[in-house]
Order: C-alpha cells, then structure tokens, then sequence
C-alpha cells in the first residue's frame, strides 16, 4: 500500500488527489464519457495502491523484451524477429519464475528478481504491428503507467509510428525515458552521437520537453551480466539506464510520479471533456438562437396579423358607416309631413326600412368575417410552415456537427427531440384543414355574436343571425315604431322627432358596431393565441432539452475549469515533495 510509506504532507496530498479525482469520476459519469475513459481514470485512481509501474513500450523488433531481459539479467521474456509479444506481460516479484493469465490479455509474471521488489515492469505489444488489436491493448495500458521507457531502434529511429505513439503518452501527460536500442548495429561512437541528437531533438519538438535518452545495446548488456563480462557490459552503455532507474528513481521519486500519473490521466480528460462540452455549448448556442428567433418570428407574426385585423376591420367598419348614413337619409326622407300617410303604415315603413337601410348589411358582413377566419386560417398554416423549415434546418445543422469524441447520449436526445417536434409540425401542416378550421372559428364567432346580442343560436347561420341582430336592433328606435302617430302630432312635432330618430339612430349604431368590434377582436386574438400556443406546445419538449442541457453543459463548464485548477495546483505541490 502507498500510503503506508508516505510522510504527512504526502499523505495529505494523496487525500486531496482522492477527492478530487471522485468528484472527477462523478462529472465525467454525469456527462457521459466514453467506457475506455471511464476506465483509463478508475485503473489510474487503482494503480495508486500498486507499485511503481514502468511500462516498455515501443515498435516491435525495437527489442522491448530485450532491454527488460537486460534490466533483469535473465532472459524471462521471449525475444525474436517477428511480433512475438502479443500479449501484456507484467512482471512482479515472486519466490520463482512463473506466468498465471489474471486479465484478459495480460498475462502476469514472477521472477526472484531484486528490481522487481520496488518495480513492477510491462512488456507491451509493438505499436506497428500488424494485428492492430495489439496495439489497441498497449494504447489502453498507457494509463495506468507511472512511467513508460520508449524502445526505439538505432537503425530506424523515431519513425512515424512512433511519434504518434508519444503523442498519445504526452497526451496522458506521463513520465518518458528514450531509449535507442542496437547502438551495436552502428560503427562508430558520432553516429551513436548523431542518432541520440536526433532522436532527442525530435523528442523535444514533440514533447515539448527533452525527455533522458539512454543509447544502449540490450543484448550485449544481458550476455556481459549472464558471462559476468565487465569490458562487455561497458561497452553496452547499459549501466547508466539502470543507473536512472535504480538511483534517480529512488523512493521519493517514485512517489512523486506514482501521485502525478492520475492527475495526468485527470487533466487529459478534463481538456477532452471540455473540449466536447464546448462543442455542445457552440450546437445548443445555435438551438437557442432558432429558440429566440422562433419566438421572435411569433412575436412579429402576432404583431403583423393584430395590425392587418385591425386593417380588415375597417372593412366591417365601413359597411357599419354605411349603414348609418343610409338610416340618416332614410328619416330625413321618411319622418316629413309630406309622408303624413305613409307614417300610418307602420308595416310599410318597417319593410322600407329593412330594405333601404339594413339591405345587404348582414350579407356583406357575414362575408367580411368570412374572408377574416380565411385570412387567419391561411395565416396560421403559413406559421406552421415556418416552423418546419426553421426545424429543418436544425436538424441538418447537426447533421454536420461533431459534438466532442465523448460517447452519450446527447447526440441521441437531441436529435430525436428535434426529429420528434419536426414530426409534430409536419402533422399539423398535413392535417391542417383550413375548412374544418375556417367553420370551427366561425362556429365560435357566431356564438360570441349571439351572446353579446342575446340571441339564441341554434342552428342559426351567422348572416340571419346578424340579420336579426341589425333589423331587431334599428327597428326598435321611438321615431320608428311612434310613426303611426306622427300625423297626429303637428307640424312642429315631426323635426323633433326626426332629430331624435336619427340621434337614437347613431347612438345604437355606435353601441352595436362597439359591441361587434370587440366581439370580433376578442374572438380573433383568442384564435390567434391559441394557434401560437400550439406551436409553442409542439416545440416545448425541444425548448425544454435545450434550455435544461445548456444549464447543464454551463455547470459543468463551472466545474470542469475548478478540478483543472485543482488538479494543477496539486500537480505543482507534488513536484516540491
């Protein structure tokens, strides 16, 4: 156990690295990284409790098992030409030499060896070899390594390959040691010198930091230590590698990477993870922005559809002004004394009335607020459209994303809300019946209508209802219905009744067209509003998501940049123990 060795400030950093890599595990879970993160930061958090672990990796026939061979001065691992480790071989100390299989791909060994009382050393495939799974499992237990020992080959020095492979362990930000291996293939000490500039002057372009290099000849080494061959063993250039390992890397050392490696696995996937929250935030910042201007669009559609009403209107008004100047002129005409007789058939004057005043009245009205619930029914539908294209357009937007390489199910929520809501829009555009909708509006009107005139409606359309409403209400005005008294009353009793039959006329004329209008304003902005409010309903689950998802995608941003200053500033303390 690590802790068992560790001083009091140690000890404490330890605590504080727990912590901060549970709260770590927690967030990324709640976001939803992918299984291979998931388990790279539990192994790295686990691999706190185990040994010092230094992982060769490297191409094949770089002769990784042959530098371990040297390490341990006993050929434990198998060595050839061709990729002949194809599994991870992790080896520990124990009584005797042997293999047990604990993992899948990983095979464990023992061997009596001193170096591995402190160390526990893994043998990884070749990263170039030709069965990519093997490079699959070497790329995965990168990891969980506190430090990983880079076999590259003196006649083949840092290839393609292999720059892509320490890109990926600088990524995990681990501790690397170079090593050239088959120095013996080269004829002299400069190109040995030549080789080990070059690969240390790549390493350092790539890495950002010149790692140690170490050119040796493993083979020569272990054949000097198996002969016990002092001038062999020189020559091989091995003693200095073994040197860093045993002595630089003694115990404070030791603890120090053991502590660092899963801040580094931490730090790489916070940068991943924010680099994929910052993806979404940049998709939900375009969702929030067809959000806004949809409700925008309503905004100014309601505005619209209110100022051309009141537009319309003016029509139903006009007839209504017509009505009026018609009714003034019919008892400017009517109530005289020179129609004395006529005034005594009440019959007469009430038909002539109903013809020469209201007329066609009730017709050319009913027709206006036909034309108005077309208009609004066409303006809704329209609306609609609208809707879908702006839906449409989001869905093939984030066709064209890629939100981040974190595996969840944002991706899928989205995009099925989005498919969800488009499949609701299109509904309603296809089942959209502008007649069923045009006769359910008027249907309303004319209830509103015969509320407001007190007239039951039964099956009464709304022209004989509106015929009824203006006969009923224009017939019943004193000069009218009084007219079979009139030729009794004198000559100077008609202009007075005349004035008052046309005041009469106007104020109920007044009173009525108030009435009509707000009936008809409040019963079309009722439709109105409800056909926006359906649009809004239709979209709700897709407004909820990214309302609810870009708070989220915020918090997590908050709480992602907090554990990256936590884990810096432990990464800082680490390196001062």
């Amino acid at each position: 156990m690590l802790q068992a060795i560790l001083n009091e400030t140690q000890a404490r950093l330890l605590d504080e690295e727990r912590r901060a890599l549970g709260t770590l595990q927690t967030l990324l879970a709640q976001f939803g990284v992918t299984p291979e993160n998931r388990v790279a930061l539990e192994r790295s958090i686990h691999q706190l409790d185990d040994l010092f672990l230094l992982v060769v990796a490297g191409e094949f026939n770089a002769g990784k098992s042959a530098v371990v061979n040297a390490l341990l001065g006993h050929t434990i691992l198998e060595e050839g030409v061709t990729p002949t480790t194809v599994r991870i071989q992790r080896l520990t100390y124990g009584p005797e030499i042997g293999r047990t299989t604990r993992e899948i791909a990983i095979d464990d060994l023992t061997a009596p060896m001193e170096l591995l009382r402190q160390i526990s050393i893994v043998d990884t495939p070749g990263t170039n070899a030709i069965n990519r799974e093997h490079e699959a499992i070497t790329e995965e237990f990168v990891p969980r390594s506190d430090m990983v020992l880079f076999i590259t080959s003196a006649d083949r020095p840092f290839t393609e390959s292999e720059r892509r492979f320490l890109q990926q362990i600088r990524s995990w930000g681990k501790k690397v040691v170079l090593v050239i291996n088959k120095i013996d293939i080269l004829e002299t000490l400069d190109e040995v010198a030549r080789v080990e500039a070059f690969v240390a002057d790549n390493a350092q372009r790539l890495l950002d930091f010149r790692p140690p290099v170490f050119p040796v000849s493993a083979r020569r080494a272990l054949r000097a230590k198996v002969n016990g061959d002092t001038t062999l063993l020189a020559s091989s250039r091995f003693e200095s590698l073994e040197h860093y390992i045993r002595e630089t890397l003694d115990q404070t050392e030791r603890i120090r990477l053991k502590l660092h490696n899963p801040i580094g696995v931490g730090l790489r996937l916070i940068t991943e993870t924010t680099t994929a929250v910052d993806a979404r935030l940049a998709l939900l910042a375009d969702d929030v922005a067809t959000l806004n201007n949809l409700e925008r669009q309503n905004n100014l559609y309601r505005e619209d559809v209110k100022r051309d009403f009141h537009y319309r209107l003016s029509e139903v008004d006009n007839v209504l002004h017509a009505f009026e100047n018609r009714g003034i002129a019919f008892f400017d005409e009517t109530l005289r004394l020179g129609r004395v007789f006529d005034l005594l058939n009440r019959e007469k004057v009430e038909a002539d009335f109903a013809h020469n005043v209201v007329g066609n009245v009730p017709r050319l009205i009913a027709q206006q607020v036909t034309d108005l619930i077309d208009w609004l029914v066409a303006n809704n539908l329209r609306q609609w459209q609208a809707v879908m294209e702006h839906l449409s357009t989001r869905r093939a937007v984030h066709a064209e994303h890629l939100v981040g390489q974190i595996n969840s199910t944002f991706e899928y929520d989205r995009d099925r809300l989005l498919e969800t809501v488009g499949r609701a829009a299109n509904h309603a555009i296809e089942t959209y019946d502008r007649s069923t909708e045009a006769e359910q509006m008027s249907g309303a009107l004319q209830l509103a209508v015969a509320e407001t005139a007190l007239i039951e409606v039964g099956a009464i359309g709304l022209g004989a209802l509106l015929t009824a409403l203006f006969t009923t209400s224009a017939l019943d005005f004193t000069g009218v219905v009084a007219a079979g008294t009139v030729a009794a009353l004198g000559l100077f009793v008609i202009p007075a009744h005349r004035r008052k039959a046309k005041d009469d006329l106007r104020e109920k004329i007044a009173q009525l067209r108030q009435r009509l209008m707000k009936t008809l304003t409040e019963q079309f902005e009722h439709e109105l509003e409800n056909s926006l409010q359906n649009i809004e309903t239709a979209v709700a689950p897709y407004t909820r998501f990214v309302r609810a998802e870009t708070g989220h995608l915020d918090e997590t941003q908050v709480s992602l940049k907090d554990l990256h200053n936590t884990f810096v500033r432990l990464d800082s303390e680490i390196e001062r123990i």
